[in-house]
């Protein structure tokens, strides 16, 4: 369906991203290529460059790539308002099931068989994060300078826990790689300039994403928390480079030892139900928030880990080719990339050690491990399939 101006309808991008939202199974990459298929090659509403384009400036902003280029590509068929409708659809799914999973969880996670079955889950959700590592190390650590960053991450993380350490690691590895990679000539090429975008006002992209806010008073008495939960999100979303695992840190510091709105059990069980949604990782924020405030925590969360560096990036589109051609830019980010390899290794030691010490659970971590690298199998399939093994092992 199509409006009058010829455009894509807002209704219909809602349709089609409801879709997508409910067979991206896998990680990111999933989503965006089950996204390439349905708005290239199935409908032509753009092209492939256009894709493209909107990966690159998702690698180098803060947040999830997938959402954040969901984002993109939303706004260049229809504005922010394109965005927020895409966004909004693709999430839905992810967050419907999560609450659901942790409405169960919360009514009967302590019983003896559901405990045996997250025990046979958790080898594999370390092997899970071990492996995004694995594929991020390929790609981000290319020599000694970027294994040495990885490394330090993986130390400071390993023997120091709290968010402002996270953040130290971010940001020193983005000074790093601006002294490091600007003038060794290894830096990607600058993206190509993209076709023109609707003229849609970075401001109306925040106002249309912090909508939510609006609707705080409404909720009476629990209008505090929920405030907080969403500013709390929305904070550490802005501090989440280099995709979904590398986030898993962050919110365990700030969730676990900082609110303390989940214990760290709690937030293990969340990663692991992870694997069993579409969508991103962070999807794990509607778990927490459901944990805190019931299903308004849920949304509030929610809201607060997407939306900000979705408006971030619908606001920074326009300026696409400038952000990305600056070469002190993307020497940081290749930084901020090493860094952030090293960050989702320590948190797949972080997560495994929440395991079983038993050699069922080594057994099932490697088993997982080899599924995932070496035959390639989506970790929805993994997953589940190490849990029904675990309950009769452990």
């Amino acid at each position: 369906m199509r409006d009058e101006a010829g455009t894509q309808s807002l209704a219909s991008l809602g349709a089609l991203f409801l879709r997508i939202g409910c067979t991206s199974f896998g990680g990111y990459m999933s989503m965006v290529s089950v996204m390439q298929n349905a708005v290239v090659a199935q409908r032509r509403l753009l092209t492939d460059r256009d894709v493209l384009d909107g990966v690159t400036l998702a690698s180098i902003l803060p947040g999830p790539v997938a959402i954040n280029t969901v984002a993109y590509v939303g706004y260049r068929l229809r504005g922010a308002a394109g965005a927020l409708v895409c966004v909004s659809a693709a999430v839905l799914p992810a967050f419907v099931l999560m609450v659901s999973l942790a409405a169960l969880y919360v009514r009967w996670g302590r019983l003896p068989q559901v405990d045996r079955l997250f025990l046979g889950i958790m080898p594999a959700v370390a092997a899970v994060i071990l492996a995004a590592a694995v594929r991020m190390c390929r790609v981000s650590v290319r020599g000694q300078r970027e294994a040495l960053l990885a490394g330090a991450a993986v130390a400071l993380l390993l023997s120091c826990s709290g968010l402002l350490v996270t953040f130290a690691v971010v940001v020193a590895a983005a000074l790093a790689g601006r002294l490091w990679f600007r003038d060794d000539g290894l830096a990607p090429a600058p993206a190509p300039v993209p076709a023109a975008a609707p003229a849609a006002a970075p401001g109306k992209a925040a106002f249309l994403f912090a909508t939510p806010v609006l609707l705080l008073p409404l909720v009476g008495g629990q209008a505090a928390l929920l405030a907080k939960l969403l500013a709390a999100f929305a904070g550490m979303s802005l501090l989440m480079f280099g995709g979904g695992y590398v986030s898993i840190p962050v919110l365990q510091h700030a969730v676990v030892d900082g609110y303390g709105w989940v214990t760290a059990r709690e937030f293990a069980d969340a990663m692991a139900m992870t694997q069993l949604t579409p969508g991103p990782v962070l999807i794990g924020a509607a778990f927490i928030g459901m944990k805190a405030g019931g299903l308004a925590g849920a949304v509030a969360a929610t809201v607060g880990v997407f939306a900000p560096t979705a408006a971030l990036m619908v606001g920074c589109a326009q300026w696409l080719h400038r952000w990305y051609a600056s070469e002190a830019v993307r020497a940081a980010m290749r930084g901020v990339r090493a860094a952030g390899a090293g960050m989702v290794i320590a948190a797949a030691f972080t997560i495994g050690k929440m395991a079983a010490p038993t050699w069922a659970s080594l057994l099932l971590f490697v088993l997982a491990l080899v599924l995932l690298l070496r035959w390639r199998i989506e970790a929805f399939w993994v997953v589940p399939l190490c849990g029904a093994i675990g309950f009769f092992l452990l």
